[in-house]
């Protein structure tokens, strides 16, 4: 099992914007700037060895800070995850944010993930934890 810790808030996927003037298109900056952080985490964790081949398990926890505007009972409720996070950005976003992310690093194309899970949680240290693993092993397959 690979695992990787982004000691960051969160970032969904944005959406590509289109600048009409120029006819060009681009990815917002907290995405590219979160991808670039993913990217590295990945690359530490990897060591030099070789994207990984095959199908393969993608576990995401995402934790997103606690808001200090809410009051002391809500937070303490939120620290034991009894409140999880349902605003943005969208757990699906976040997934593809870091698969693409990954990509050549990790795995060699982020369409070998046939499982995968994102969970949104609220914590005092932001952060996304990334676990990786192949669903089978070659003796599995190969005998």
């Amino acid at each position: 099992m690979i695992e990787i810790v982004v000691p960051q808030t969160p970032v969904g996927k944005g959406r590509a914007r289109f600048v009409k003037a120029t006819g060009r298109t681009y990815t917002p900056q907290k995405t590219v700037a979160f991808e670039g952080l993913v990217a590295l985490a990945g690359q530490e964790a990897m060591a030099g060895a070789a994207p990984l081949d095959g199908p393969m398990t993608l576990l995401i926890d995402a934790y997103f800070p606690i808001p200090k505007s809410r009051p002391k009972k809500w937070q303490a409720a939120a620290r034991a995850g009894a409140v999880r996070p349902t605003g943005k950005p969208d757990g699906d976003n976040v997934m593809k944010a870091i698969g693409d992310a990954l990509n050549t690093i990790v795995w060699i194309d982020d369409s070998q993930i046939v499982d995968a899970r994102v969970r949104k949680l609220y914590s005092d240290a932001p952060r996304t934890e990334i676990r990786v693993e192949p669903l089978f092993k070659r003796a599995d397959i190969f005998g």
